[in-house]
């Protein structure tokens, strides 16, 4: 992946006239001290950090933190006071106000917290906005805003009226018309924060699926840190305008840079954040699926196993064999695994949330299979190795009774 945002050094003077501020800053001055010498506000205090291409980078912080100032100083709804932002290799605090309003239609797209729907227009309406505005033809934004509304689940809703529609049918509405421009870049400021918990997980299952699909480079501010972990590929800390830190969800809960960030952790359901990797055990032993009955039972005995997965060449996962199976198949002349119909097992990538199959792992029978994003085979998860992990990660008791409630 490259990288698509670069913000280097980033100010932010609430001020038409920052030079003192910006003087004491580089002099290293606090923003207290400033504040209390000129009266300005440092907002931004130089941030830089990177984004790369198909990114969730998330942004969060107590409420007053900046966070949301970064946002629109990235595509400059608030002007940057020194600094640079730069996008495609295109520092746009330099852009004039014809080229700024061209990478704003072409390039960015702003989801908002309060949804910022037109009332007097439907749902389509709404949604085609964006492409009105740039004079694409009735019939090609009306094609484009339909697939992108059926892509949010809205399909039916196209003639309603906002004040017809609930919170969560309303942000979805934000984001096919942000999406309906097909931008590269999304800039999504606190947009499920206004909403009930439940239909905010919901959106946020959501964004991941669109995500998925379309691969959009994304900045997501929030102040949840649970938000923060289940979306973000990487989280930035914002304090008083300074960024603290950035890294990786298992970074910031396993070393976190200092107190303020701590804090945000301390509680955290880890179930939330574990991924199947972190719990899976290595697939041993395996057998090909160009082996034989003989060969099946012989590995069962060998390591005490009542059944074995079944592996092709690449290490495609084929499906498990018992040794009931095996041995009919012995007693039938069956010389090879691929004439023999395997079990089907629960298969789910690696990147998949624990906390998302507890109920499959505590269904099935049989070991969950774990495949990497090539379908190959690469851990089995049994019950004991998700209480394993929970337990050497530093889990909160509260967490490992929660989760062998749910395993049985």
């Amino acid at each position: 992946m490259g990288v698509k945002i670069e913000v280097k050094n980033l100010v932010k003077i609430f001020s038409s006239q920052p030079q003192k501020a910006l003087q004491l800053l580089d002099k290293g001055f606090s923003k207290e001290h400033i504040f209390a010498e000129t009266g300005l506000t440092v907002g931004v205090n130089n941030v830089s950090f990177t984004v790369n291409e198909g990114e969730i980078f998330v942004v969060m912080g107590l409420s007053g933190s900046g966070k949301s100032t970064i946002l629109r100083c990235l595509n400059r709804l608030i002007e940057p006071s020194s600094g640079s932002v730069v996008i495609d290799g295109v520092d746009i605090t330099e852009l004039k106000p014809q080229e700024l309003r061209h990478v704003r239609q072409k390039n960015l797209a702003m989801v908002f917290q309060q949804f910022a729907l037109l009332p007097h227009r439907t749902v389509l309406q709404n949604t085609i906005y964006g492409l009105e505005v740039q004079g694409v033809s009735k019939a090609e934004r009306e094609k484009r805003a339909l697939e992108r509304l059926a892509m949010v689940g809205l399909v039916g809703y196209e003639q309603s009226y906002p004040d017809e529609l609930s919170g969560g049918m309303k942000q979805r509405v934000g984001l096919a018309r942000a999406l309906t421009n097909d931008p590269d870049i999304l800039l999504m400021d606190e947009a499920f924060s206004a909403l009930d918990p439940m239909i905010r997980e919901e959106m946020q299952d959501e964004l991941l699926n669109i995500q998925q699909k379309m691969n959009k480079t994304i900045v997501f501010i929030t102040h949840d840190l649970n938000e923060a972990l289940k979306i973000g590929d990487r989280i930035a800390f914002i304090r008083d305008g300074s960024l603290v830190q950035v890294g990786t969800p298992e970074e910031i809960l396993s070393d976190p840079a200092d107190d303020y960030v701590a804090k945000f952790t301390r509680g955290v359901d880890r179930t939330k954040t574990l991924t199947l990797r972190d719990v899976m055990k290595r697939p041993h032993p395996l057998v090909q699926l160009r082996d034989g009955p003989h060969v099946a039972l012989r590995v069962m005995k060998e390591h005490g196993l009542s059944s074995v997965f079944v592996v092709d060449r690449s290490k495609h996962l084929q499906g498990l064999i018992t040794a009931d199976l095996a041995l009919e198949a012995r007693k039938a002349g069956i010389i090879s695994l691929q004439e023999i119909k395997l079990l089907d097992v629960p298969v789910h990538n690696e990147s998949v949330l624990v906390q998302d199959i507890l109920p499959i792992i505590a269904e099935s029978k049989v070991p969950v299979a774990v495949i990497d994003n090539e379908q190959r085979l690469i851990g089995i998860i049994i019950r004991g190795s998700v209480l394993a992990a929970l337990a050497d990660t530093g889990g909160d008791p509260k967490d490992v009774s929660t989760t062998i409630g749910q395993l049985g």
